[in-house]
């Protein structure tokens, strides 16, 4: 049996999960997907300050209290930002870090500066309506909701602990317009620390692989 936590992107919540989840626990394992703070109820928003230590704080306080250990962690998208804090936190809960299609930081790095062009049009352009959340793209399902903009400008901060995670793997999806994914695919490659491969469809892998999704996180397991 493993122990999964799933970490969404960018507007999404747990929700976008919980069809896997449903698969690995038929299969007997446990499956936590998880909405980050902000991302379940928009009045959170308003609320208090969100930022991206407010995402990893959400994952480690659930590994903590729930007792994990062993986990994979899985991040899509926005997501790898969050694993990547987790994993430099708490090294010695994880066996294995999967990317989806993911921001793979170094210390410093941010969203904003991991991105240019489009993805700056969005992030700015929909945070125009209050400055404080960041309207979902009009192709995104529609139970997405506004992501704080704070966690896509907030640098992260890391140690170098992430290391002692005994696993990592990136998947990259070929086939997504305008992604800004491209030089974490190329980079990781050539890193005899990672398991890479690609798949030739787009960014919403459990749309269009959700099979392969599965098969790659069953194989991701301790």
């Amino acid at each position: 049996m493993a122990t999964y936590v799933l970490v969404p992107g960018a507007c999404h919540g747990g929700w976008w999960y919980e069809p896997l989840a449903a698969e690995l626990r038929q299969e007997g394992h446990v499956a936590y997907p998880v909405t980050l703070t902000g991302l379940g109820d928009p009045q959170e928003l308003l609320a208090k300050p969100i930022n991206l230590d407010t995402h990893i704080e959400d994952v480690v306080r659930l590994l903590v209290e729930a007792d994990l250990h062993d986990v994979v962690l899985c991040g899509h998208s926005y997501a790898g930002m969050v694993i990547t804090g987790v994993a430099d936190r708490v090294p010695e809960r994880i066996a294995s870090l999967v990317y989806v299609d993911a921001f793979v930081p170094e210390d410093g790095a941010s969203v904003m500066s991991l991105t240019s062009g489009f993805w700056h049009d969005w992030y700015i352009g929909g945070a125009k309506a209050d400055g404080i959340g960041v309207a979902p793209l009009p192709v995104l399902d529609p139970r997405a909701t506004p992501h704080p903009l704070a966690c896509l400008v907030q640098a992260i901060r890391l140690t170098g602990a992430l290391r002692r995670v005994p696993r990592r793997e990136y998947v990259y999806l070929a086939n997504f317009e305008n992604t800004p994914f491209t030089p974490f695919y190329e980079r990781l490659r050539e890193d005899p620390g990672w398991h890479v491969r690609s798949l030739p469809v787009g960014h919403n892998i459990l749309r269009d692989a959700p099979d392969d999704f599965r098969k790659i996180l069953l194989g991701a397991a301790p």
